[in-house]
């Protein structure tokens, strides 16, 4: 395969380079076409343009709009908008009817990264063979930091199609063909985990303090604490459960004496210390009657004391916006506006009825949707008002961005998502037996506690009480329902939801649960998409058909036939 057909997109050694806008602030990048010279690998500043341009190609919207459609549109959480019918690939998509010709099965913007961070791992070493002022530290750094966006490109990868072509080697010939085979995912798997142990002593552990961009580049770029929680995750769906838990418990670790540093836990009120149970969550109450606060600190401003790592859109209107966001959720009112709930995840708060996913005292309802529509990232605060009672609740967003201009970062971990996670391990290490042993009760209780931390900061109530009752979790089956359902709650559109179905069909050897709950946002033609989702090779994704036919070594998945245009349509 050659170069812009292949999934190695080859690259030259600066395509992908944007500018700095200030020797200060290295994510206030705007987009700069670049001469290629072939002396360009000649200095420090030229790795730190190409680790800016790797930054800014995962901000990409072709990109960012896959880690959106490939982890959650495919799950109950959401299903299509108004102008669905302008995108004919994501109609279908909404419908369980994808094949190998579906544009959103393209790749190659994940492998253009893959590559641009191959090529920066290849040459830097020779940099800093030449440049005295870069130093052996900073060079570990940067490859740390660019092996790690690599090893996340790869992740989505496998958790989305399975099986991939791997390479750490990068390619810069326009002429070269590249027939890959794909690589087990295990293989891949087990590569990445490799690859990230291998470096993450390498890493920034701290910005300096003293930075004006602290936050930005402490939750804005790949640090430690990023590179554990990949780890955290990746030993999830390897199901090494104790990797997980001792990955999970050193975030949980840093991030808790960062807040002490910065005197969280001081400036706490004794509601809000029963809120978060010790754990560096930021409450959601502005007020015992007003909630919203942690949404507009995770979500508005961006960058919060919870955040691990995420793509950062600076707010000047001359910077890059989320065009995924812009997109797909609230924002385009002239084109596709894929962000709707699924009516299985929403109720009529205002008459404080119950439902499946979220309680009548659960905030983040009211944060997560606007009358059905998405709108978590799409304000800059929110308000949800319970003076008057649960049954008069009332939801103010306020600060909209405008149209086209959404400037919401792109959370790719923070600290709950960290703190389910370990509950999920936990309850995996659970037996299967009737009857609970100690070391099983032990591994629940400690399960509940993290999902309880996580639910009770956004319980709308003056006075604060247990939404949730250990007593009504007796059972693996249940606790481990509740992990699920709560990773839900927590952490809905935000591409999460799908990958953590596939990951406990994986678990579970079955797809029973996820077609479960797939099933429940579907009305018509359930019987065939039932029938599709009961297969295991269904829940990932068909190779492009473009793809197979510049790479005969790729063989498709088998729900999807061989590929060829024939054949593709004979598991609908």
């Amino acid at each position: 395969m050659k170069r812009r057909n292949t999934i190695y997109s080859i690259i030259t050694a600066v395509a992908a380079l944007l500018s700095l806008v200030s020797c200060s602030d290295f994510l206030e990048v705007k987009p700069q076409n670049v001469t290629v010279e072939d002396e360009f690998w000649n200095e420090k500043a030229d790795v730190d343009q190409m680790m800016t341009g790797l930054y800014a190609s995962l901000q990409d919207a072709g990109v960012v709009k896959r880690m959106m459609i490939w982890g959650e549109f495919r799950s109950d959480n959401v299903t299509s908008g108004s102008n669905i019918e302008k995108d004919v690939s994501l109609q279908k998509i909404f419908k369980e009817d994808i094949d190998a010709s579906n544009g959103y099965t393209t790749w190659t913007p994940f492998y253009y990264i893959i590559n641009s961070a191959n090529t920066l791992i290849e040459h830097a070493p020779a940099v800093a063979a030449t440049d005295p002022a870069f130093s052996q530290s900073e060079l570990n750094a940067d490859i740390a930091e660019a092996s790690a966006i690599r090893d996340l490109c790869y992740f989505y990868l496998i958790r989305t199609f399975r099986d991939v072509p791997y390479t750490t080697v990068s390619f810069a010939d326009d002429n070269q063909v590249m027939n890959l085979p794909a690589t087990k995912f295990d293989d891949v798997l087990d590569s990445l985990i490799t690859d990230l142990e291998h470096v993450q002593d390498n890493a920034v552990k701290n910005y300096p303090s003293s930075s004006s961009t602290k936050a930005l580049y402490q939750t804005g770029r790949i640090t430690q604490d990023a590179i554990h929680a990949m780890l955290c995750d990746m030993y999830l769906w390897k199901k090494d459960y104790n990797k997980c838990i001792q990955y999970a418990d050193m975030i949980i670790a840093s991030m808790r004496q960062r807040a002490k540093d910065k005197g969280f836990y001081n400036k706490l009120s004794a509601d809000d210390e029963a809120r978060v149970n010790g754990y560096p969550l930021i409450s959601d109450a502005f007020t015992n009657t007003v909630y919203g606060n942690a949404y507009t600190e995770i979500f508005g401003y961006g960058n919060s004391m919870e955040s691990i790592f995420e793509l950062t859109y600076m707010r000047d209107d001359n910077m890059p916006s989320n065009g995924a966001a812009n997109d797909f959720y609230m924002f385009s009112k002239g084109d596709i506006v894929a962000g709707y709930a699924a009516p299985s995840t929403y109720v009529n708060g205002t008459e404080g009825q119950d439902n499946q996913v979220f309680s009548k005292y659960d905030g983040r309802y009211y944060e997560n949707m606007n009358n059905g529509m998405i709108s978590k990232g799409c304000f800059a605060t929110v308000n949800v008002d319970y003076s008057g009672g649960t049954k008069n609740v009332i939801a103010s967003h306020f600060s909209p961005y405008a149209e086209g201009k959404c400037k919401a970062n792109w959370i790719i971990y923070r600290l709950s998502d960290v703190m389910l996670m370990k509950a999920e391990a936990l309850t995996a290490l659970m037996s299967n037996a009737s009857e609970l042993s100690d070391q099983d009760k032990n591994y629940m209780t400690q399960a509940f506690s993290l999902v309880n931390a996580v639910n009770k900061r956004s319980v709308c109530e003056s006075v604060l009480k247990d939404t949730l009752k250990a007593d009504d979790y007796a059972t693996k089956e249940k606790i481990e329902n509740l992990v699920m359902a709560e990773r839900q709650r927590e952490l809905m559109f935000e591409g999460k939801r799908w990958y953590d179905l596939v990951c406990r069909s994986r678990r579970d050897g079955n797809t029973d649960y996820l077609r479960q709950q797939t099933l429940m946002k579907f009305t018509s033609n359930t019987s065939a998409i039932s029938g599709k989702l009961g297969k295991m090779d269904y829940i990932y994704w068909p190779y492009n058909i473009d793809e197979l036919k510049v790479n005969d070594n790729l063989k498709q998945n088998p729900a999807f036939g061989s590929g060829v245009d024939e054949s593709i349509e004979q598991n609908k």
